[in-house]
């Protein structure tokens, strides 16, 4: 009798490799792991064929935090971040009707991704990402007008990615670069 045949491993994603390369440098930064282990575990990400030979390689780390959601909530008005703030790894901003500014290109980001999550009724909303950002609006679900956003041709892979998720009833989004 023969066994079933096994599924071929999944491939391994850049963005999953990417991922892993970020953990280990967050890890050599927070003092976890030393110079010479962060060359090793390197060499084995960067080498690594499936998720579970990726997974290995970050097994001596320690656990990731689980991300909190910070929300900002209003029924009506204006909701409005600026100058100098910390952003969340994962923000919800939810208002049934007013305007919304969102104003990153002062702010602090700790995070290589921040995911905004919108829950918006009516009005506008204006996100203002740093000018090195890269903005992934593709789970952002739109009622009735698209979003409003010119990818920069010259974003570079060291700026923070900024996924804008969630939905829209009516209104409209406008995402724009800062330009310093």
């Amino acid at each position: 009798m023969t066994s079933p045949p096994e599924d071929p491993p999944l491939p391994l994603s850049e963005d999953d490799r990417d991922r892993a390369v970020q953990r280990l440098q967050a890890a050599y930064a927070e003092g976890h792991i030393s110079h010479e282990k962060l060359d090793e575990a390197l060499d084995q990400v960067l080498s690594a064929k499936t998720p579970s030979e990726l997974a290995s390689a970050l097994a001596p780390l320690p656990q990731e935090r689980a991300a909190t959601t910070s929300t900002i909530a209003a029924a009506g008005g204006r909701i409005q971040r600026r100058g100098v703030w910390r952003v969340p790894r994962a923000l919800k901003v939810a208002s049934a009707f007013g305007r919304v500014h969102l104003d990153l290109s002062r702010a602090v980001i700790e995070h290589p991704v921040v995911d905004i999550e919108l829950q918006l009724g009516t009005g506008k909303a204006k996100i203002t990402v740093p000018r090195d950002a890269i903005v992934d609006i593709e789970d952002l679900h739109t009622g009735w007008k698209v979003p409003l956003h010119k990818t920069r041709p010259r974003s570079g892979p060291d700026g923070p990615r900024i996924r804008i998720l969630g939905t829209m009833s009516f209104g409209r989004l406008k995402i724009r670069h800062a330009r310093r």
